[in-house]
């Protein structure tokens, strides 16, 4: 306990420490403040009645922090800036010219980024349009004229935007990641009003009560047991001497890590199935009856539980893969470690290294695989198990926040041990 107490008067003793801290908690604040503005002209009360009671875009609603249902000045949030990171990490596999460009350091990370905000302005006006068309097939929110209709993309756009600076700016001066930290607090702001109304509902089932408080500390160990979990290969490197011969060798190792690809699948999966859900929403409204019967039908499937767990499933596992495989290329890090001098006891270097790294990365990600995968079925299962359905977050809600907040300690820890080593040169 003291321990603890001496690090947080360290804490708020540093005077950049603490400024980065106090600019973090203000700009945070400043865009939860702007996710409750709503526009003007909406039923907000519909809207999130509608949107509790759709379990794809209510998963969208969680990861912008309640503010698509609220209809807010920031309603899709930074849902378009993650999309567009997806697609041009896709595209740095399938365009040599951004392969390239991003093996340029902090250059080409830069360029890289700021493809990526350009590519989020189109992106921000297709979803806020498509949102706009689906809410209006389902009477959800009246007839726009035009006028109406391009203030709201714009004020959307703009929005979207205001979030992508915001998080820059917390990234720059501030502590942790920012979109991530923006994400991450949209969802933590939505448990008071869940963990109320999950209270009123298991006011005379205290045993259910126990058994979802158990499943959830369960599972937020779980997380952070696996998302703390690596494989250290071990690495030797060459110590050079006089005359090119070599005396010993450094041992290090390479780590692994057993979730590498954090949430990006299930926001892949999430994306693949709410597309098609969308669209079947939207052709319902339609003056065909053969697609309208035709949507009917896909609504219908996409509203059978077990049909949508097991598609779920299979997409996050499928993804957990693809992505990995992406983001790790066991065939640069085996030149890179022959360049450097360095070798994995007992294998050869180059193309013996390469297949060793990729079956270990394989093993490992078939675990990591199976992990996101549960935790993504997590509240089917919960709220099958017990029949309550006031608690929408789920194990991806959970995923975000306890590795945000991992991530965030982890960072001032950091920022601490750098101040203590400042100290010891001065």
């Amino acid at each position: 306990m003291t321990s603890q107490a001496n690090i947080l008067k360290r804490i708020f003793t540093l005077k950049d420490l603490r400024d980065k801290l106090i600019f973090t908690a203000i700009i945070i604040l400043i865009y939860r403040l702007l996710a409750h503005i709503p526009l003007p002209g909406v039923d907000t009360t519909g809207l999130s009645n509608f949107f509790q009671s759709n379990q794809v875009l209510g998963m969208l609603d969680m990861f912008s922090g309640g503010s698509i249902s609220r209809f807010s000045l920031v309603m899709l949030g930074v849902g378009p800036y993650i999309t567009a990171s997806i697609v041009i990490q896709l595209l740095t596999v399938a365009v040599p010219a951004l392969e390239e460009l991003q093996k340029e350091g902090e250059y080409g990370k830069q360029k890289i980024n700021q493809y990526t905000r350009y590519l989020s302005v189109p992106l921000a006006i297709i979803e806020s349009f498509g949102l706009i068309r689906v809410l209006q097939s389902q009477n959800v929110i009246g007839q726009l004229d035009p006028l109406n209709m391009a203030l709201i993309i714009f004020t959307a756009t703009a929005g979207t935007v205001l979030a992508m600076w915001l998080g820059e700016l917390l990234s720059e001066r501030g502590i942790g990641n920012g979109l991530s930290l923006i994400i991450a607090v949209g969802i933590i702001s939505g448990l008071p009003s869940q963990i109320a109304a999950t209270a009123q509902v298991v006011q005379s089932r205290v045993f259910v009560g126990l058994e979802m408080a158990v499943a959830f500390t369960l599972m937020i160990a779980f997380i952070v047991f696996v998302n703390e979990g690596e494989r250290r290969l071990p690495v030797s490197y060459a110590r050079r001497i006089r005359a090119g011969r070599s005396l010993g060798t450094i041992d290090s190792f390479l780590p692994i890590k057993a979730n590498a690809a954090g949430v990006i699948p299930i926001i892949f999966a999430t994306s693949i199935l709410v597309v098609p859900g969308v669209i079947a929403q939207f052709l319902q409204s339609s003056g065909s009856e053969k697609i309208k019967a035709f949507a009917t039908s896909m609504s219908q499937f996409l509203s059978n539980e077990i049909i949508y767990g097991v598609i779920f499933f299979l997409l996050v596992f499928f993804f957990t893969f693809f992505y990995t495989s992406i983001i790790f290329q066991p065939k640069q890090i085996a030149e890179n470690l022959q360049k450097q001098g360095g070798f994995i006891p007992g294998i050869r270097p180059g193309t013996q290294t390469s297949d060793h790294l990729r079956s270990v990365i394989y093993k490992i990600t078939f675990a990591g695989a199976f992990f996101l995968a549960v935790i993504a079925l997590f509240p089917f299962v919960l709220q099958n198990a017990t029949g309550i359905r006031t608690l929408a977050i789920g194990g991806t809600g959970i995923l975000i926040i306890v590795s945000v907040t991992l991530e965030f300690v982890r960072q001032v820890k950091a920022q601490l041990a750098m101040r203590s080593y400042d100290d010891i040169i001065k």
